[in-house]
């Protein structure tokens, strides 16, 4: 079994990876919609046994790249599920141009993925994140928005997340912090937005879901932005 509950209709899987020489994890997310299909959120590697337990749950229908680093194993699942509609930043396209361009959804330009799931593109932000809200059971995905990594083992993984500012917390690599946000007014306007919204687990990208005061952690962790 690799998939985990999180909450009604909703789980997560995830996969080892390497980030400037870090070793940490991924975070893939399946969410089950009302008419029973499926929408796959930043999809990590295709294997068997994972394709079988995804397809236990309901039909594939959306694929989703959340932003311009998290797409390394998309163009699989895309092939894998040909009916799957593609939700994809704008530029993604120019990196990944084995994507059917048919089947491509531009996120900037959505508000709602589908019945119950609503987008909330991250403005100013040179990754093209797209913050996904799926109302049923209150949950919140993000990708690279922020981190809750907790205390990874390996030494230079140690160093380099207590000196970028997200070991053991919930927090955003001071990295991206410097290299990723072209209009922080604008980002703090898509955050606001976020924080309106009735959720009460998180679910990041790298690291484990934020299931308790998750909306506090978010405030907390993007106070940055003013």
């Amino acid at each position: 079994m690799t998939l985990s509950t999180i909450a009604e209709g909703v789980w997560t899987d995830t996969t080892a990876v390497r980030v400037v020489g870090t070793e940490l994890s991924a975070t893939m997310t399946v969410l089950r919609l009302p008419s029973g299909d499926l929408v796959i959120h930043s999809p990590i590697p295709l294997t068997d046994e994972r394709r079988r337990e995804v397809e236990a749950l309901g039909t594939v229908r959306h694929l989703m790249a959340p932003n311009l680093f998290h797409h390394s194993w998309f163009a699989d699942w895309a092939a894998a599920f040909p009916a799957a509609e593609l939700h994809v930043p704008a530029l993604l396209p120019k990196k990944r141009p084995e994507l059917t361009a048919a089947r491509l959804k531009a996120l900037e330009s959505e508000t709602t993925l589908a019945d119950s799931v609503e987008l909330v593109p991250i403005e100013g932000c040179r990754l093209g994140e797209t913050a996904l809200f799926y109302q049923p059971a209150r949950v919140l995905v993000v990708a690279d928005l922020v981190h809750n990594i907790g205390r990874p083992e390996g030494a230079w993984t140690r160093f380099y997340t207590k000196t970028m500012g997200f070991y053991d917390t919930v927090a955003l690599s001071r990295m991206l912090r410097w290299t990723c946000f072209s209009d922080k007014a604008a980002a703090r306007r898509s955050v606001d937005r976020l924080l309106a919204l009735d959720f009460d687990t998180l679910i990041v990208g790298h690291g484990a879901p934020v299931r308790t005061q998750a909306k506090a952690a978010l405030a907390t962790a993007l106070s940055w932005l003013g």
